[in-house]
């Protein structure tokens, strides 16, 4: 499970955490409190007027007909994917290399997780590995937009019209990130990549599944969830679903689930949803300022920064090295990291897992993500990256 990091004051003033979200809860205490207040003097605490008005707000922020909050990012998952007809018997497409609730979703509604292995570079399900997994049992791909990175959707918007699969963004840690082809493959995909340019993630395949965890970029204060898609029907399903399976008070149409975005949470969001463009403007600027610092050192791989990118982590590869020393020495001198990911989807005992994909267990062995949140202040970021390079050079 991952920690929700509040900076500690201490003795040791470089002592640097994943995540701080005083500075966040500072600046905006009025406007959370009072909006904390407004719902606890209303006595609407499910389903009320503040999910509602979050998801027309999410829905036009998005750029798509229809969001329908959840409690969760995996709920968005396992609801979208029953929403669009996948079960038993199926097979999805996706990538190993994620948090587990990738697969687990899957698994869940009763589906083959089908694992397909990444581009080295951008640490997403690589396009070009796709159509020989596809079989006739296929009905979905669920790209991720790793740490913020939107996944190569014009090509597999592609690939799915071909062969009439059901494509589900994994949006979890990419709110607010954008698709941006590059230049030399516009017009390879058609129609799907022209439309796609620009667009919000999320709003491209046939349902966009959100996280609101409090350390992703738009986070709630206790967990969250949002589905998004422009299919009526697919929306209309995943309201019954999330609520089980209800069309109207006491009338169940199908069996589902308890998975409801609370009102206090939805309040939470609505006031947060504002400044979301701007933090993610200043993450892409702490990010663009450690690749500068690291520029040069043969041993890394920095991460790309393009556009759309927000950076929801910010990963680093050690090509030669111990990654686990190098934590530890970070550690010692103060600075919190964390390898996301250790181990991929297709290594872990809980998942039936019918291939290897080499790239994504050699990824494991290398990343490491480095504290990044919009306020962390250059010294910071300049204090880490002195104590990567002090151990490169020292040879360890």
């Amino acid at each position: 499970m991952n920690k929700v990091y509040m900076k500690e004051v201490t003795a040791n003033s470089n002592s640097i955490a994943m995540l701080d979200l005083s500075g966040e809860i500072t600046e905006l205490w009025e406007e959370l409190n009072a909006a904390i207040q407004r719902v606890l003097r209303s006595g609407r605490f499910i389903l009320g007027p503040e999910a509602e008005a979050f998801e027309r707000e999410a829905a036009d922020y998005l750029g798509v007909s229809h969001a329908v909050g959840v409690n969760s990012g995996t709920d968005a998952l396992i609801i979208g994917l029953r929403a669009l007809g996948v079960g038993p018997g199926d097979e999805v497409i996706t990538t190993p290399f994620s948090f587990f609730a990738t697969a687990e979703s899957i698994c869940l509604v009763g589906a083959q997780p089908v694992f397909v292995d990444i581009d080295e570079r951008t640490f997403n399900i690589d396009p070009r590995l796709i159509e020989a997994a596809i079989s006739e049992r296929s009905r979905a791909i669920i790209p991720v937009h790793l740490f913020g990175l939107p996944a190569a959707m014009d090509d597999i918007m592609a690939i799915a019209g071909r062969h009439g699969l059901k494509v589900i963004e994994d949006c979890a840690q990419a709110f607010g990130a954008s698709y941006h082809p590059k230049k030399s493959d516009l017009g390879k995909a058609g129609a799907s990549s022209r439309s796609s340019n620009g667009k919000r993630i999320g709003g491209i395949g046939d349902v966009g599944a959100f996280s609101f965890y409090p350390t992703k970029n738009l986070g709630a204060y206790g967990d969250g969830g949002l589905l998004v898609t422009d299919d009526e029907e697919v929306a209309a399903r995943a309201r019954m679903l999330r609520n089980h399976g209800s069309k109207g008070r006491y009338r169940h149409e199908m069996l589902g689930y308890n998975s409801r975005l609370d009102e206090l949470q939805a309040a939470i969001l609505r006031v947060k949803l504002p400044y979301v463009d701007n933090w993610n403007r200043l993450r892409r600027r702490v990010a663009a300022h450690y690749n500068r610092q690291l520029a040069g050192v043969p041993q890394l791989q920095t991460p790309i920064i393009s556009k759309g990118h927000i950076f929801h982590q910010y990963t680093l590869r050690l090509l030669i090295g111990s990654r686990g020393e190098l934590q530890k020495h970070l550690k010692r001198n103060g600075i919190d990291t964390i390898p996301y990911y250790p181990s991929p989807i297709d290594a872990q005992p809980a998942i039936d897992a019918r291939a290897v994909a080499p790239r994504s267990r050699l990824l494991a062995d290398q990343v490491l993500s480095l504290p990044i949140w919009p306020s962390l202040p250059q010294e910071d970021s300049d204090y880490v990256t002195n104590t990567i390079r002090s151990w490169i050079c020292s040879g360890e």
